[in-house]
């Protein structure tokens, strides 16, 4: 029997005993610790949008500054690949558990000293320099946690449902970007402009200090993937998964960046770009973007869990194809509601343009944990979903940039998600047959 086969047979055999209990239970402490990585890593857009462009990168341009920012927010999500690269070899050679726990406590420390960091007025040019390595530090932490949280729900699900168990821990980013933009949201209108820019926009990085804590506990009380314990007692255990990983996978690897990229990149077209934009170039107030933004997120939920009860019913790999072709439909949609100037089409514009993006991230951990075997997955799914992220994050620079040159018309913006949408369907046809075929599990 080949390698491969015998790796998926040992799969099969040892998630067929994990009890619904079992697996309710690591995709909740998956869930809630995911939710709290992302509020810390959604911040920094948020911020990005409102703060930094002010108070790191202030110039005579308010398109420049902007740029800067968004720039600056890019480049924590070049770091994720390297955070990929060391957290999911060692996830692979020691565990995912250890590993989840480390993610989330270095995260939440980050997040926190961004909160104290002084400004550009305060000490001049060290303050964006200081902010810059501080997300990429932030970046490196984010690169093993999405993957990571992934594998082990994925590791510990009944293989006949782990399309809906994976949607799970993707219910984090909405829950994230809810409590990130509804804390701004607050902050602003408790305070006056003058206060929130000078002060109330660091509390709710400060508040990552009481999170982290609840994080860590709960990642603390997480299983083991069974997985990866039948691994180590069969001796099977990748020695060098950084090497194996591109010797054996470098095209799973490429197919699991064509999945990942709309729900990754698109998500971050609307709650960063389209929030600048909004408020900069179309004249809408902040607090507009921010409940849209809100509203966008809260609708998300149901639909991650709809895609992943249909991954089950259908095929993760259909849902991805189907969710990328319809977000290609609501593209245009999207954006001429929100240019619109009606707020409550603003809302639905932002709405649309995330619940079309969110059907094939419903589906991109369950066909990603599907791409590579056991003994490289935490790797694998790692590179695939931080160089989509890597690519997604300068998306809002690259639109910024595209909707200046066009006179800041909005059809840029909605070419990019076009796009995006159409290199997703591409990617879920390819996954099938570059899948690792487990018995019991429908691609």
């Amino acid at each position: 029997m080949e390698e491969s086969d015998k790796l998926a047979n040992s799969e099969h055999r040892v998630t067929s005993q994990i009890t619904t209990k079992e697996a309710n239970k690591v995709a909740l402490g998956a869930l809630v610790g995911n939710a709290i990585e992302w509020y810390d890593f959604f911040l920094f857009s948020a911020a990005a949008a409102l703060v930094f462009n002010v108070q790191y990168f202030a110039t005579d341009s308010a398109t420049d500054s902007a740029m800067a920012a968004f720039a600056t927010f890019g480049v924590g999500l070049v770091a994720r690949p390297v955070g990929g690269a060391i957290f999911g070899a060692i996830g692979d050679r020691v565990g995912r558990k250890n590993v989840l726990l480390i993610t989330v406590i270095g995260i939440g420390i980050v997040t926190a000293l961004i909160g104290m960091l002084p400004t550009y007025a305060a000490i001049g040019v060290a303050a964006p320099i200081l902010l810059i390595l501080l997300r990429i530090l932030q970046g490196l932490f984010v690169g093993g946690e999405w993957s990571g949280a992934m594998t082990i729900v994925v590791e510990n699900a009944p293989l006949k449902r782990r399309a809906l168990y994976a949607a799970i821990p993707q219910i984090g980013s909405p829950i994230g970007t809810i409590m990130s933009s509804g804390f701004f949201f607050i902050m602003g209108v408790m305070l006056t402009q003058d206060s929130f820019d000078a002060w109330g926009w660091r509390i709710p990085f400060l508040f990552a200090i009481p999170l982290v804590l609840v994080g860590a506990w709960l990642r603390s009380k997480l299983e083991e993937s069974p997985v990866f314990e039948a691994l180590k007692e069969e001796g099977e255990v990748e020695k060098a998964p950084f090497i194996a990983i591109f010797k054996n996978n470098w095209l799973q690897i490429i197919i699991g960046v064509l999945v990942a990229v709309v729900g990754v990149a698109g998500f971050y077209l609307v709650t960063s770009f389209v929030v600048w934009y909004g408020v900069n170039i179309l004249g809408y107030s902040q607090d507009l973007m921010l409940i849209g933004t809100f509203v966008a997120a809260a609708v998300e939920i149901p639909v991650l869990y709809f895609g992943g009860r249909l991954g089950v019913k259908i095929g993760a790999s259909r849902v991805v194809i189907y969710g990328g072709i319809l977000s290609v439909i609501a593209s245009i949609p999207a954006f001429l509601l929100i240019i619109s100037g009606v707020p409550i089409l603003v809302i639905l514009g932002m709405t649309l343009a995330v619940a079309g993006v969110s059907v094939p991230y419903a589906a991109s951990g369950t066909v990603m944990t599907g791409l590579f075997p056991a003994k490289t997955r935490y790797s694998g799914v790692a590179w695939a979903q931080n160089i989509a992220g890597m690519i997604a994050g300068f998306v809002p620079l690259a639109a910024t940039a595209w909707v200046a040159a066009a006179g800041n018309q909005w059809w840029p913006a909605a070419a990019i998600l076009f796009i995006l949408s159409a290199v997703t369907v591409v990617g879920g046809i390819l996954a099938p047959k570059a899948s690792v075929a487990i018995p019991g599990f429908k691609h």
